[in-house]
C-alpha cells in the first residue's frame, strides 16, 4: 500500500492517506481541524479516489475537517467508533469546552459506526478497528497490514492525555496494556509527532510502567526520556 501523511493545523495533527496500489482506492484516517486536508487532496493530480474516512476519535483537531472533505467526496463512507458518538455530537461546542470557541466545528455525517475488531474493506485494503478508549470514550486505532494508526492512544515516548472532558484514565491504562499484546514490530503512526513501533514503546515509554510490571520487565535505573505533551 502507499502512504501519505498530511501534518496540519495548529495542533500539527497527522492525517494519513492510504492507497491500494492495485485499484487506486484510498482511505483517509482523521481529517485535521479545518479544510486543510480537503484542499491538499483537491490540489493533487490525479485527485485521490477516496472511498472511506476512518476516524480514530472525535476531538476537533482530528474530526473538525470532516464537512469540507465530505463536500469534496460525497460518496466516501465515514466511519466512527461507536463508543465515540457522545464526543462526536459535542463537536459544535467542543471549542468552548476546551476554552477556545473558534475550534467548535459542525459535525458532518456519519455513515457507519464501528465496533472493536470490525473490518472496513476498500479495494484490497483491510482496515481493522482496535478499540482503545480512555483518551476519549471511543478512541481507537486502525490496523492496516503491518501498520497501526493510533490517533491519540499513544505517541513516541508519551500517551494521550486523560484530563479532558469524557476522558477516563483507568480505561486508558487498560487500553495501553491491550495495545501491547499486538505484534511489537507493527509500524505505529501517531496522531501527533513521529512514528514509532510498539516494541520501542514497550521498552522505553515512561507511561507504560504498569504494562512492564505486569510482564515482569524491569525499569532501567536511569529512567526514561519523555516524549512531547500531545493532545
Amino acid at each position: 500500500m502507499n502512504l501519505r501523511c498530511f501534518t496540519v493545523g495548529l495542533f500539527q495533527v497527522n492525517a494519513w492517506l492510504i492507497e491500494d496500489p492495485e485499484t487506486g482506492a484510498c482511505v483517509l484516517i482523521d481529517t485535521g481541524e479545518s479544510d486543510e486536508v480537503a484542499s491538499e487532496l483537491a490540489a493533487l493530480t490525479p485527485r485521490p479516489d477516496l472511498r472511506a474516512i476512518l476516524l480514530t476519535h472525535a476531538h476537533f483537531d482530528h474530526a473538525g475537517g470532516l464537512v469540507p472533505l465530505q463536500a469534496l467526496y460525497p460518496q466516501a463512507e465515514t466511519c466512527l467508533p461507536r463508543l465515540e458518538r457522545p464526543m462526536f455530537d459535542l463537536l459544535p461546542r467542543q471549542g468552548e469546552l476546551f476554552g477556545a470557541p473558534q475550534f467548535s466545528k459542525p459535525c458532518g455525517r456519519i455513515d457507519r459506526e464501528i465496533d472493536d475488531d470490525e473490518l472496513v474493506r476498500v479495494g484490497a485494503l483491510e482496515c481493522r478497528f482496535v478499540s482503545t478508549p480512555g483518551h476519549t470514550p471511543g478512541q481507537g486505532c486502525w490496523q492496516v497490514g503491518g501498520h497501526l494508526f493510533v490517533g491519540d492512544t499513544i505517541f513516541a515516548g508519551s500517551v494521550g492525555r486523560t484530563d479532558f472532558p469524557l476522558s477516563d484514565p483507568g480505561l486508558a491504562q487498560k487500553s495501553l496494556a491491550k495495545l501491547m499484546t499486538l505484534p511489537g514490530e507493527l509500524h505505529v503512526h501517531c496522531g501527533h509527532g513521529p512514528d514509532t513501533t510498539l516494541a520501542a514503546e514497550l521498552k522505553g515509554n515512561p507511561y507504560l510502567a504498569h504494562v512492564r510490571r505486569a510482564l515482569g520487565i524491569k525499569e532501567p535505573r536511569g529512567g526514561y526520556a519523555r516524549g512531547g505533551n500531545w493532545g
